[in-house]
């Protein structure tokens, strides 16, 4: 599947040759930008008769506490390594009001929410839980990758209905140095607990993506778009 690239002030767009029948929104980790993961589209080799845009976007440049303040684009702030042991509420919340806007942004061009997945690695991943789990329409599904469920505590009373049985699929590296693998396995836990029908893959790698895990990714992909 051939795509044409675009970059705007807010994201990279590649839009396939014929019309999209389905819309990815993929965020990147932090301190990184929506030039990230565009390269990979290829490589998930989509079928022509699956039409799919992929929207890349850049996050908003802020100071970032765990890096001493310095300004970087960052989803929300993090405040140590731990993730999980203080969290940036009203970031996140601002990042979750931001992929609103992109998914409304899809839903105008014709593409029903069903058919709009959430896809995002490291700080992306947690922000698209977040939203995912949340939103008022039915999604196609999220895709996390070396992540954790960020405001986990929250989640039961904030899930909506229309969401409840969201297919996920979860992917961490076992030898991740920058978000251990214990913390993706407690929020698969989390979601499990809830009733969540999460797909979790484990992959010898570090932060980072490797060659089995973007099959498994394509296949998923097809699976839940086609």
């Amino acid at each position: 599947m051939n795509h044409q690239t675009r970059s705007y002030r807010d994201a990279i767009v590649l839009t396939p040759a014929a019309a999209p029948t389905a819309s990815v929104i993929w965020l990147h980790g932090l301190g990184a930008d929506g030039n990230d993961f565009p390269p990979l589209v290829p490589e998930l080799q989509l079928p022509d008769e699956l039409p799919v845009r992929f929207v890349f976007p850049h996050a908003p440049v802020r100071p970032v506490t765990l890096n001493g303040g310095v300004p970087m684009r960052a989803w929300f702030d993090i405040y140590s390594h731990g993730a999980r042991e203080r969290e940036d509420a009203e970031g996140i919340h601002q990042a979750a009001a931001h992929v609103e806007t992109l998914i409304r942004r899809e839903r105008a061009t014709g593409i029903p929410a069903q058919r709009i997945l959430l896809a995002g690695f490291s700080q992306g991943g947690a922000v698209a839980l977040h939203t995912g789990l949340r939103h008022g329409e039915r999604l196609a599904g999220v895709l996390a990758l070396s992540t954790w469920l960020p405001l986990a505590a929250t989640v039961a009373a904030e899930g909506t209905q229309a969401n409840r049985d969201l297919p996920m699929l979860m992917c961490h590296g076992s030898a991740d140095p920058v978000l251990p693998l214990e913390l993706g396995r407690r929020s698969r836990d989390v979601l499990l607990q809830l009733g969540y029908p999460v797909q979790w893959k484990e992959y010898a790698m570090a932060h980072q993506l490797c060659g089995e895990e973007v099959a498994d990714i394509a296949a998923w992909l097809r699976e839940r778009l086609s």
